[in-house]
């Protein structure tokens, strides 16, 4: 530190500080700040002549809103977050000589922004979230997710249909047309072609705006036809490693049926392709897929919680007693109380409160309406999953061969209604954007 005093806190001195700890130097060693310099990339702070060892807040400017006077900007500059009021200080602060009387900005910020219950209350209920879960988007509208800032995405037939509808999408639908089309074949094959092209066309472009892996679908109506789930997915992978895309950055999502669940083993083992196990519903899939070693499983949060609401009395429940919820911590519990490598990733909410409610799970996948109530919410989270917590939960461990699997799979009334249900929608889904594709085709070919 004294080095660096000595040499009056040159550019290249100052590069080496955080933004909090360059904002305390101007207020605590004024004289040493030389003239504007570049603080990383934020712009720059304005020193020199224009700090006083005792100066207040008469102006700041932070993002479109001016703050005048010292009452005043304390109040305001208290509704921003911790890293905003930073933000506020090194990149737009201006300090005059008006006399205006205020608390010092050093006390002032000092205070503000190292107090942990403060800090906290000013967060989002998103930010939050994201120091314990990995928050997944759930959406086939990548230009949603760039708002949001999600690690993953994941997307299924019914997103791709509704993100295929919208005009700003029909040039990935017009060049998976004319990529099957070069294709040949039959019209069925030209269709499947041109499918298959869509999903990783969607794919790639969601790529472009997260850091980990988007998830992509095969067809739900091979749901039981473990060698088509296996070919179908090879083949997704070979599109994306066609387009410079590495197995690495895709997870093949498959219909947690035990054919599906063993075309997951397959990839994984054989293959090396990662597999995002759906439309999970019981505890008995949940086994079955930890023993198959597959990457990840999304047991479906909302549905359950629908399946509930529309077969019992009760039409409420608070978020640690809804029966998704529950289903997913039993999950998370088991996994992590004897070592399973597969990830947990809930899914399909219906309200923040489930949301919120399994804060610590390995990973969330979130719709975008969703995203943004959370981001508006500033109540605390805290992780209610860990660890700690499912070593000591009072669970037995279990192996499932296909007819144990299937008997216990079957006593639950609830998943194999909902497992029922998902496939029958999904395939719905992938016929209704087949229709689509059919009567494009047809306009491509006469010229339209």
């Amino acid at each position: 530190m004294s080095a660096v005093l000595k040499d009056k806190y040159s550019e290249r001195s100052f590069r080496k500080f955080s933004p909090k700890k360059l904002f305390l130097i101007c207020i605590n060693r004024p004289a040493y700040v030389s003239p504007p310099f570049l603080v990383q990339d934020w712009s720059k702070l304005v020193g020199g002549a224009y700090v006083k060892p005792n100066w207040h807040w008469p102006l700041v400017y932070s993002k479109w809103t001016y703050f005048r006077g010292s009452a005043c900007a304390e109040a305001r500059l208290r509704l921003l977050r911790p890293r905003s009021r930073l933000l506020v200080a090194s990149k737009f602060l201006r300090c005059t000589r008006t006399g205006i009387k205020g608390p010092p900005a050093q006390q002032f910020v000092m205070s503000v922004s190292s107090n942990p219950d403060k800090r906290q209350k000013m967060e989002s209920a998103l930010d939050q979230l994201k120091k314990y879960t990995v928050v997944v988007a759930d959406t086939g509208d990548f230009n949603a997710i760039e708002e949001y800032k999600p690690q993953d995405a994941t997307t299924n037939p019914s997103l791709i249909l509704a993100a295929a509808k919208m005009s700003a999408y029909q040039h990935l639908l017009d060049q998976a047309i004319k990529y099957g089309i070069a294709k040949g074949g039959t019209e069925e094959e030209q269709v499947t072609n041109i499918m298959d092209k869509l999903f990783v066309s969607f794919g790639l472009e969601i790529l472009k705006k997260i850091p980990g892996r988007v998830s992509t679908e095969v067809d739900a109506r091979l749901s039981f036809d473990k060698d088509g789930m296996v070919s179908r997915a090879l083949r997704l992978i070979s599109l994306y490693e066609e387009a410079g895309v590495s197995k690495e950055q895709v997870l093949i999502k498959l219909s947690s049926t035990w054919e599906g669940i063993q075309a997951g083993r397959e990839l994984e083992e054989k293959h090396g392709v990662h597999c995002n196990m759906t439309l999970l519903f019981s505890f008995a899939q949940a086994v079955a897929c930890a023993e198959a070693h597959v990457t990840l499983i999304s047991p479906f949060v909302g549905r359950i919680l629908d399946w509930y609401k529309e077969n019992t009395d009760r039409k409420s429940y608070e978020p640690n007693e809804d029966p998704g919820v529950v289903s997913v911590t039993k999950i998370y519990n088991y996994y992590k109380k004897f070592g399973y490598s597969t990830v947990v990733m809930g899914a399909s909410f219906r309200n923040k409160g489930e949301v919120k409610a399994l804060a610590g799970c390995d990973l969330l996948t979130i719709s975008p309406a969703l995203l943004a109530e959370l981001n508006q919410d500033h109540s605390t989270v805290v992780p209610t999953l860990t660890v700690q917590g499912a070593k000591a939960a009072d669970l037995e461990q279990l192996h499932l061969d296909e007819k144990e699997f299937r008997w216990q799979h079957n006593e639950d009334r609830m998943a194999v209604e909902k497992l029922s249900d998902g496939i029958r929608k999904f395939a719905a889904d992938a016929v209704k954007l087949e229709s689509m594709i059919k009567e494009k085709m047809m306009n491509v070919k006469n010229g339209q």
